[in-house]
């Protein structure tokens, strides 16, 4: 086996890790935070209320 099968063995275990990182991060935020709270927009907030005060 040389260095780039093992690299590639790497790549996949690391790819594999992060794939379930994603998931696990992915439970833990939709358990912790209502689907209201992850679906509001605080950036639209602020800027709806930099246009009001320019009109």
């Amino acid at each position: 086996m040389d260095i780039w099968n093992v690299l590639e063995y790497v790549a996949w275990g690391a790819s594999v890790l992060f794939g379930f990182f994603i998931l696990y991060d992915w439970f833990v935020t939709n358990s912790r935070y209502s689907e209201e709270v992850l679906t509001s927009s605080r950036e639209g907030e602020l800027e709806a209320m930099t246009e009001d005060q320019r009109n």
